[in-house]
């Protein structure tokens, strides 16, 4: 589940709820991706409500941004917030659970690489 959130007012609040992460604001396009517990759960019991969601969810937003960034737009993955406040100022169903937000816009500038661990550090071979 997703909300393209448009409205300067609204993104203001956004980034009160996330931990007064004010760039949010700034952000012409705010996208927050939801778990949806009950949608998974109907196909796939109690692990889909407690863990494909969210699954779902991330996935989703990976990709929004992925898409994004092809187009050459800026985007900034949003991990911290409160989430029954999120919920609240977004008027979403109680049972939902926010996963991520996600700000796209064009970047005012060209930013430096992020460092990155190396291969050797993220994988084991067997």
């Amino acid at each position: 589940e997703v909300f393209l959130v448009l409205d300067k007012a609204k993104r203001m609040e956004i980034a009160r709820w996330a931990l007064n992460q004010w760039f949010i604001a700034d952000a012409p396009a705010v996208f927050v991706f939801f778990a949806n517990p009950s949608r998974s759960a109907i196909k796939y019991g109690k692990r889909g409500a407690e863990l494909y969601c969210i699954q779902d969810a991330t996935i989703a937003c990976a990709y929004a941004q992925l898409a994004a960034v092809a187009l050459g737009l800026g985007t900034c993955w949003v991990g911290a917030f409160e989430e029954n406040g999120l919920k609240a100022c977004l008027s979403a169903p109680r049972e939902w659970k926010p996963v991520a937000i996600l700000t796209v816009g064009y970047p005012a500038e060209k930013p430096l690489p992020t460092p990155r661990r190396s291969l050797e550090d993220l994988f084991t071979i067997i």
